[in-house]
């Protein structure tokens, strides 16, 4: 009987944990004012995969550290109006933006999300923000 019970409730472990993460309100624009965050189910997944035609954020902020072995930067950028908040995070780019980025360096660039990764695309060298 307590071998039947705890199969029971092995089975429900992976629903829970499941449940647990989906929980977890990442505050991108779709999650906004949800209790539940929408980007962690199957579907949601399938429909962030962005293609050529995805929408494009312009992006402001300062390089945090360059981050070579997996191609991207760690970014601190400014409130993406409608999209996301301010915050620091890490963001795919091409091996020419890898190549000249420099930490510390304030940029400009052109935020696309594409096959479920952050691409920064378009990265300039700007005025560090509030200089």
């Amino acid at each position: 009987m307590k071998n039947k019970l705890l199969l029971s409730l092995l089975a429900l472990l992976p629903v829970a944990l499941l449940s647990a993460e989906k929980s977890k309100n990442c505050g991108c624009a779709c999650c906004q004012g949800k209790e539940v965050c929408c980007c962690n189910t199957p579907a949601a997944a399938d429909s962030t995969k962005m293609t050529d035609a995805a929408k494009r954020y312009p992006l402001r902020g300062v390089i945090i550290d360059v981050q070579a072995d997996k191609s991207a930067l760690l970014v601190k950028h400014e409130d993406i109006p409608g999209f996301m908040r301010a915050m620091t995070m890490v963001f795919k780019v091409d091996a020419a933006t890898l190549k000249t980025a420099q930490k510390n360096q304030a940029i400009t660039g052109t935020l696309v999300r594409r096959d479920g990764d952050f691409w920064l695309e378009d990265v300039k060298p700007a005025a560090k923000p509030g200089a």
